[in-house]
């Protein structure tokens, strides 16, 4: 058994073989740190998970203040902006109509399942099915619930209350796993939300900072693609093309230019996958050349607003739009060839920011420069703005 004077050669070892007093601080010292190693060694990842529950608990605390001022913000703007029916015949609209709440509450919890891929086929078609019909229900239940309200009205709300939803889906995710993490003391499940919790926030403070914008009708970092087109569609006839999606002609050095975007200023994105199908195929019109212009994602250390050019669709979604754009391009041989605008995911959802409007000249020039090089005169060209219209007319 190892006694003091053994215990105390080894402290003398340590410090280089020079004996050392009991009475010397520095001797009680080095005998409470080796104490205190078995210690930390049982309860240090105990102490760490506190500690990281609670900068999730302060993070989370963000998320739900986030959440209930989106909320707030949506029923809101229900009540002040949108003139709310009082006279409904049905007694469940009436209560709908009176207490905007109800309806906004309900609004926050809707989702959406997806079709089965176990058999790809016919899954774009599919997934074509179920968005066309979430997007004619929630349509059908914002008018319900803003009786009266216009279109452009309408639109608005339907922007506000997705950007209302997301954050509480990001709410609601979060507390889940910090919940389970608290409940098991699973360091793993903390340590992954612990990483990626500054990204949430940065979303959530996106989308909180996007109802502002969606509130007053002004652009946003999306939709710098349908303001390029919807200038070049200044002073020309516009005839649609699909659902809340228009097209102009126009002609540029002996080339035939149609324009295509969603139809503005109404926050939509219109049908531009529809929109070509119908017009190539229904209308039987020849196209050459399809030049697409969208926002983009930037890479970390790239500028917000630079201007690139490639070849290929340039849409987001779920790809049910960009199937229908790239399975039109196959069947006729069609070159797709995409402008894009780079910037972040909060970029694109917020106010447009200077560096992007500023880009708009660099843009347009960029979309005439493709025409001149990859077209030839005589050829039809097709310009498609990708993007929500919010703000944004034609």
């Amino acid at each position: 058994m190892l006694g003091f004077s053994s215990f105390q050669s080894q402290l003398n070892g340590l410090f280089g073989g020079q004996g050392l007093d009991p009475s010397s601080p520095w001797m009680w010292v080095s005998i409470m740190s080796l104490a205190i190693i078995p210690f930390f060694m049982m309860y240090a990842q105990k102490l760490q998970s506190r500690v990281i529950m609670g900068e999730i608990s302060k993070s989370l605390a963000k998320l739900k203040t986030m959440r209930e001022n989106a909320r707030r913000e949506a029923i809101d703007y229900v009540k002040t902006a949108i003139k709310v029916s009082s006279s409904s015949s049905s007694s469940s609209s009436s209560s709908t109509s009176n207490d905007p709440a109800v309806g906004v509450d309900r609004f926050l919890e809707y989702f959406t399942i997806l079709p089965v891929d176990l058999d790809p086929t016919g899954l774009v078609r599919k997934l074509d099915h179920v968005m066309r019909t979430r997007d004619d229900r929630v349509r059908a239940e914002v008018k319900k619930l803003c009786y009266g309200a216009g279109e452009k009205e309408i639109s608005k709300i339907e922007n506000i209350l997705e950007a209302a939803t997301a954050l509480n889906l990001i709410y609601k995710v979060v507390r889940h796993y910090y919940l389970m993490g608290k409940r098991t003391t699973s360091m793993f499940i903390l340590v992954q939300l612990q990483m990626v919790m500054p990204l949430l926030l940065e979303e959530a403070e996106a989308l909180q900072k996007a109802i502002s914008a969606f509130k007053r009708g002004q652009p946003i970092g999306d939709g710098i693609g349908p303001m390029v087109v919807g200038k070049m569609m200044v002073g020309k006839e516009k005839k649609y093309a699909a659902k809340e999606t228009i097209y102009s002609e126009d002609e540029y050095k002996g080339r035939k230019l149609y324009l295509l975007k969603a139809e503005g200023p109404a926050g939509t994105v219109g049908r531009p996958g529809e929109a070509i199908t119908r017009l190539v195929d229904d209308m039987g019109i020849k196209i050459d050349t399809v030049i697409m212009i969208d926002a983009a994602l930037k890479l970390e250390g790239e500028k917000t607003g630079d201007v690139a050019e490639g070849i290929g669709a340039a849409i987001g979604g779920i790809g049910v739009e960009k199937y229908q754009v790239e399975e039109v391009a196959t069947r006729f041989n069609i070159p797709i060839y995409a402008v894009i605008v780079k910037q972040s995911v909060q970029d694109a959802i917020t106010i447009m920011r200077k560096e992007i409007s500023d880009a708009f000249e660099k843009a347009t020039n960029t979309v005439y420069s493709v025409i001149q090089d990859r077209t030839s005169e005589g050829q039809s060209v097709m310009v498609i703005g990708i993007g929500n219209t919010i703000g944004v007319g034609q």
